[in-house]
């Protein structure tokens, strides 16, 4: 019987020259991570006060391509106005009692973006969210707590895909 060993200089140069094959394998695929908007404006002007406001405001300063003005500033080249933020909750089924078994959350938010003289650089653009939540009366207290945690979800993802629609515009 005759086995073959192989050398640990070897081993290693096998695994380096496996791990070297997947990492050239990756660099062809287009993967690349995301990165922050480029803006068409050097500076924006949000105004009103909500966490969904306050988040688009930190999403903004994170970009760091972008200066943040009051929403009063007349000197901003863009102006973000929010004109609408709506959640709901819609029953989606019950049992045969007639008690609530699953509702859905919606978030409703409709914005627009325009110049300082008025040009519109965003029509009025609506952004909708859904999540579905079971409920049950035994523990209502706790859907309750569960049913803000999922709106704030859906507020963090909507500020993040207006962010994107804010770097998506090209010209002023």
């Amino acid at each position: 019987m005759n086995i073959r060993t192989v050398s640990l200089p070897r081993r290693g140069f096998l695994l380096g020259l496996a791990a070297g094959g997947a990492s050239l394998g990756l660099a062809g695929c287009g993967f690349e991570l995301r990165k922050p908007p480029v803006f068409a404006f050097k500076s924006i002007a949000v105004s009103g006060n909500s966490a969904l406001i306050n988040q688009v405001r930190r999403n903004l300063r994170a970009a760091g391509t972008v200066t943040l003005l009051p929403g009063d500033d007349k000197s901003a080249e863009a102006v973000l106005d929010i004109l609408g933020e709506d959640r709901e909750r819609l029953v989606v089924s019950t049992n045969s009692a007639g008690l609530l078994r699953e509702i859905q959350l919606v978030l409703k938010v409709r914005f627009r973006l325009h110049a300082q003289g008025g040009k519109d650089l965003l029509a009025a653009t609506e952004l909708m969210q859904t999540r579905d939540l079971t409920f049950n009366e035994t523990n209502a207290l706790a859907k309750e707590g569960e049913a803000d945690l999922l709106f704030r979800d859906m507020q963090i993802d909507i500020a993040q895909q207006l962010v994107r629609r804010l770097g998506a515009v090209k010209t002023l």
